[in-house]
C-alpha cells in the first residue's frame, strides 16, 4: 500500500487518494476482490423515484393535506430528498398556507348564493338595472391607532440589527363604528356613529337612511331616488320590516344580496381596506372622521366606477365557481 501510495501521489499529485483508501483497498484485493466498483448494499434500492413510490406519497397526501415532511417520511419510509422530488417534480405541488374564508357554506347555502347572483346579474346583463343607479353601504370598525397587514410591516435589517418591534392591539384599544354609503360617481354619506349607540333598525333609518336619501335628492334634483337600488348585507338592522318599509315609501328598492357574501360587498372587497391602508394613527373620534372623510372624498371617481365594474365581474367568477367562495381565483 505505502507503494501504491507514493505512485499515485506521483501522478495525480494533490488528487491521488488518501493513505488510508489505497490500503483499505490493497486489503480488499488480497482478500479476492477483482475490480473497483461498489457492491450493492442493504437497505434501499438505488433509485427510489419509482411509479409505486410516487403513488404512495401522493396518497399520503390525499388521506391528509396538511402532512409534514416528517409525517410522509414516518408512512413511506422514504428519504426526505426522495420525498421533496417527488412532490416537487413529479406531482407538481407546493405547500401554501389554508384560504381563510368567511363562512363554512353548506350545499343549501352555496345554491341561494347561485340563485341570487344569477337573477341579480340577468338584470344587468338585459340592461333593466345599471351600476350608476346603485347604492352600496357597510358599518366597519376603525381603530385610532393603525398597524397594518403583516406584509406592510415588514422592514430591511442589517445582519447585526434587530428587526423592528410593533406593538399589538390592547383589549379596549380606542375604535369608532363607521357607516358609509357610495355610489359609482363617489361617496354619498360618511356617519360616524354616535358613541355608546347601537345601530338598531331605529338608528340606521333616522341616522343613516334618512340622510342618504337626502343627499340623493340634492344630487338627482329632477329625477329623486328613482331607479335607485341600495345593496346592503343581510345584517339585523338592515332586513327588518321598519327598514324595508321605510325604502319603498322612498321609492328605494333593495338588490338582494346573496347570504354570507363579502366577496359582492364592495365595501368589504375594496372601500372598507382601502381606508384602513391609507389611515395615519389618530388621536380622537373627531379626527378620525375628519381623517377618513378626507380618504374618502379624496378616491378619484374613475376608482369607485371601477369598483362597480369588478361587481359584475365578481359574479361571473361566483357563477362560474358554483357559489364558493372565489377570491384566490382573482388575479
Amino acid at each position: 500500500p505505502k507503494t501504491i501510495h507514493e505512485e499515485l501521489t506521483t501522478a495525480l499529485g494533490p488528487n491521488a487518494p488518501s493513505y488510508s483508501t489505497v490500503a483499505r483497498w490493497a486489503k480488499r484485493f488480497r482478500e479476492g476482490r477483482e475490480d473497483f466498483n461498489d457492491e450493492p448494499g442493504p437497505g434501499r434500492p438505488i433509485s427510489e423515484l419509482t411509479d409505486t413510490n410516487i403513488e404512495l406519497v401522493q396518497q399520503v397526501i390525499n388521506n391528509d393535506p396538511h402532512s409534514t415532511y416528517d409525517d410522509i417520511i414516518a408512512e413511506t419510509f422514504l428519504s426526505r430528498g426522495t420525498i421533496e422530488r417527488i412532490i416537487h417534480d413529479h406531482l407538481k405541488m407546493r405547500k401554501v398556507t389554508s384560504r381563510g374564508v368567511p363562512h363554512q357554506l353548506n350545499d343549501e347555502q352555496k345554491q341561494e348564493r347561485v340563485r341570487l347572483c344569477g337573477e341579480n346579474l340577468a338584470k344587468f346583463r338585459s340592461g333593466s338595472w345599471r351600476l350608476c343607479d346603485i347604492t352600496t353601504d357597510d358599518e366597519t370598525w376603525i381603530y385610532h391607532r393603525q398597524i397594518g397587514h403583516k406584509s406592510t410591516n415588514k422592514s430591511w435589517v442589517g445582519e447585526s440589527e434587530s428587526p423592528t418591534t410593533m406593538v399589538r392591539r390592547r383589549r379596549f384599544e380606542p375604535k369608532n363604528l363607521f357607516s358609509i354609503f357610495f355610489k359609482s360617481n363617489g361617496p354619498v354619506l360618511i356617519h360616524c356613529v354616535d358613541k355608546g349607540k347601537t345601530v338598531d333598525h331605529n338608528y340606521y333609518i333616522e341616522n343613516c337612511l334618512k340622510p342618504v336619501v337626502k343627499e340623493i335628492w340634492k344630487q338627482r334634483k329632477s329625477s329623486g331616488t328613482k331607479g335607485i337600488k341600495l345593496l346592503h348585507d343581510n345584517a339585523r338592522p338592515h332586513t327588518h320590516s321598519d327598514v324595508i318599509n321605510y325604502l319603498t315609501q322612498e321609492g328605494i328598492n333593495i338588490m338582494p344580496h346573496p347570504p354570507y357574501s363579502p366577496d359582492l360587498a364592495p365595501c368589504d372587497y375594496w372601500l372598507n381596506d382601502y381606508i384602513k391602508r391609507n389611515l395615519t394613527d389618530q388621536a380622537n373620534e373627531k379626527s378620525l372622521a375628519r381623517a377618513i372623510t378626507k380618504i374618502v372624498k379624496n378616491i378619484p371617481e374613475e376608482e369607485f366606477t371601477k369598483t362597480f365594474d369588478k361587481l359584475l365581474e365578481r359574479m361571473e367568477l361566483f357563477l362560474n365557481n358554483h357559489g364558493n367562495y372565489f377570491e384566490h381565483l382573482i388575479k
